[in-house]
């Protein structure tokens, strides 16, 4: 599977906002966006006229890159929620939104959505009780994300509730610390996604 290798820190640089690739860091002073304002490379100070179409193919990276998405998965997702009742827009979030590798950075078993999907990878998680190792799974209302006893004593998982108490956790999602577990209340809406994303962008784009 293709895996983008080069520093995250670049890409929030690139897309001109905030993407939380590097945990913790992205909530300090050593944050490179914050440090560096504007996009990577030896030009990237100049103030360039783009064209609509750049506006809408940058709107599109920076969704992918937040949630860690390749492009056919992307599109995957688009075709999905073009095709289901409602706005395709808020379709397209809700369901990058209930990925489950998401879902578990939502509720602060981790400190990055890279994180998080390893996590998922290497089975630390159960669903409804059921072991699982897939990070695109998507979750539904009711939906129970715990660890097993023995893995809790994993350093990022032992601090769980520190996690959650500092971005906190949607009014969609329940965390529950001392049980080191968290459920899904609700499907997610559109005011629930804090990522500055403007998804009609994305739709023009595919729709073209």
């Amino acid at each position: 599977m293709a895996k983008y290798t080069e520093a995250k820190c670049r890409l929030c640089r690139r897309e001109g906002c905030k993407l939380f690739l590097k945990g913790e860091r992205c909530f300090t002073d050593k944050c490179s966006y914050q440090r560096r304002p504007y996009a990577p490379g030896q030009h990237g100070r100049a103030r360039k006229k783009i064209s609509d179409y750049a506006v809408q193919l940058r709107e599109k990276q920076k969704t992918k890159r937040a949630y860690g998405v390749l492009e056919d998965q992307f599109r995957g997702y688009f075709e999905n929620a073009d095709m289901a009742k409602g706005v395709t827009g808020a379709n397209l979030l809700a369901a990058l939104e209930r990925r489950l590798d998401n879902v578990v950075y939502k509720l602060g078993f981790a400190n990055s959505r890279d994180q998080a999907r390893q996590m998922v990878r290497h089975g630390i998680f159960t669903l409804n009780g059921k072991k699982v190792d897939i990070p695109s799974l998507q979750v539904k209302v009711g939906d129970v994300i715990e660890v097993p006893e023995k893995n809790r004593k994993i350093p990022v998982i032992a601090q769980f509730g520190e996690g959650a108490a500092k971005r906190g956790v949607p009014v969609w999602l329940e965390s529950d610390p001392a049980a080191f577990k968290g459920s899904v209340k609700a499907l997610p809406q559109r005011d629930d996604i804090q990522i500055p994303i403007n998804e009609q962008l994305i739709v023009e784009l595919y729709s073209k």
